[in-house]
């Protein structure tokens, strides 16, 4: 999603007119975005950012991320509209009365996501938990909308003051990161924990954005010679309609395993990977086939997302073989819709104008209806918190220091670990640890709702 950066140094009805180019002309979807953008511009007047810019340039930027998740037009006028209601003189009897449905519904549901803090009490937690869950199972868009508003704040986090740039990252990584990767939208996902990266642990990113750029040059070169042989190679077996490309690993995801396996970034080989896309999932395994049969699999490395989708609904075969220049290389094979999903999530069941639904986004809204299900039964709420991150943040493992502050890690995070994420200072005097006010050993495996105190 880095089209819209580029977007964002023209003037601003240049960049309007941009985002109204990319919408049907069908004779009432422009016409709705461009008086949704008219009425912002007119009640955000005057307003500006902390960058100096006037304000509508945000929710203007919003949009733009809603276009490129290719969102209805009524989503991409509601983004338009998002702030309207907390930040002008505007009511929702006026929204209502100007604007048909959904768009009120929408600019009223990301309203009252945007009213959500989460402090360090865990009874708010839990609430504020349930009020986005709920949100989102009233409209999933109402949550997509929150997401592209939260990304380009965090694109924009520079010109805030540095207290509530961390808070700012930390919410971002402990909530909305998570929540957009159970959706399967994990490029917002991948850039919202990079940029989170860049203000929690500014020096670790620093380190790593030098240790990438000083190697670039080589690692392109490396890639470019693998996409050429396996797609050359590719070809003389029968395939001709295929993508190749190459992708790299996000700073965020080499960060976490740097701190999970205790590897040095030079001792990290597999920073880029390549990836396939064709036209059919039989022909998915046949060019995992025609792979192995070039380079010598990996052992234990394959997984097969097709036949077991994860449960976001992403798909794609994983392998990982003995490549170019005997250097163990990551692929990905999927179809173009598969891709859509892997890239977008949720926000792919937009992309389909004949009716169809996405692969994936019919598992994804039943669990979220059975989740909404779920949140609304006021049986024990004491357990609430847990088993709902338990469902929602299954890949990472939210603990509490003993002020009650939440500490993110990723799954089968030790004490050390929660040390080193408070501050490497602090991972580096530790010598001892108290788990839920107990002694433990330094290599115990936290478990979500843990407070930690390290000594």
């Amino acid at each position: 999603m880095s089209s819209s950066s580029a977007i964002e140094r023209l003037p601003l009805e240049e960049r309007f007119e941009s985002l109204l180019g990319a919408i049907p002309d069908d004779g009432t979807s422009r016409e709705l975005v461009r008086r949704a953008f008219e009425d912002a511009s007119r009640l955000h007047a005057g307003q500006v950012r902390k960058s100096g810019e006037s304000y509508v340039a945000h929710p203007l930027a919003v949009a733009t991320l809603l276009q490129e998740l290719q969102m209805d037009p009524a989503t991409i006028a509601a983004g338009l509209l998002h702030d309207a209601l907390e930040d002008t003189l505007l009511s929702t009897e006026e929204l209502r009365r100007d604007y048909p449905e959904p768009v009120p519904s929408l600019v009223e549901g990301v309203t009252k996501i945007g009213r959500i803090h989460f402090d360090t009490s865990r009874d708010h937690q839990i609430e504020n938990l349930r009020k986005i869950i709920l949100a989102m199972a009233r409209d999933i868009r109402v949550l997509i909308i929150k997401l592209c508003d939260r990304l380009h704040n965090m694109r924009t986090l520079g010109h805030l003051p540095e207290d509530r740039r961390e808070a700012i990252s930390r919410e971002s990584v402990d909530i909305y990161a998570p929540l957009a990767n159970r959706l399967g939208m994990v490029l917002i996902k991948s850039e919202l924990e990079d940029l989170a990266m860049m203000w929690l642990h500014p020096v670790e990113y620093r380190r790593l954005a030098d240790a990438i750029e000083l190697k670039r040059r080589e690692r392109d070169e490396f890639v470019q010679e693998s996409i050429d042989t396996l797609r050359d190679y590719l070809k003389t077996v029968g395939y001709d309609r295929i993508e190749v490309s190459g992708r790299s690993k996000h700073f965020w995801s080499i960060h976490e395993k740097m701190i999970r396996t205790g590897l040095g970034f030079d001792e990290i080989f597999d920073l880029s990977a390549l990836r396939i896309i064709c036209d059919t999932k039989t022909e998915c395994y046949g060019i995992l086939g025609a792979i192995h049969g070039l380079w010598h699999a990996k052992p234990g490395r394959f997984k097969d997302y097709i036949g077991t989708p994860k449960a976001n609904g992403y798909q794609s075969l994983h392998t990982a073989v003995v490549g170019c220049r005997g250097v163990v290389t990551e692929i990905q094979i999927r179809t173009r819709e598969m891709h859509d999903v892997a890239e977008y999530g949720i926000a792919a069941h937009w992309m389909y104008k004949d009716g169809r639904t996405s692969a994936g986004s019919d598992k994804q809204l039943e669990w979220l209806r059975q989740l909404s299900e779920w949140i609304q039964d006021p049986g024990d709420s004491s357990s609430m918190l847990d088993t709902l991150k338990r469902d929602v943040f299954a890949d990472v493992v939210l603990c509490f220091t003993p002020q009650g502050d939440v500490i993110e890690l990723p799954a089968g995070a030790t004490p050390i670990d929660f040390a080193f994420a408070i501050h490497t200072k602090v991972g580096e005097r530790c010598v001892g640890a108290r788990v839920n006010r107990r002694i433990v050993n330094l290599r115990t495996k936290l478990q979500h709702g843990d407070t930690v105190e390290i000594i």
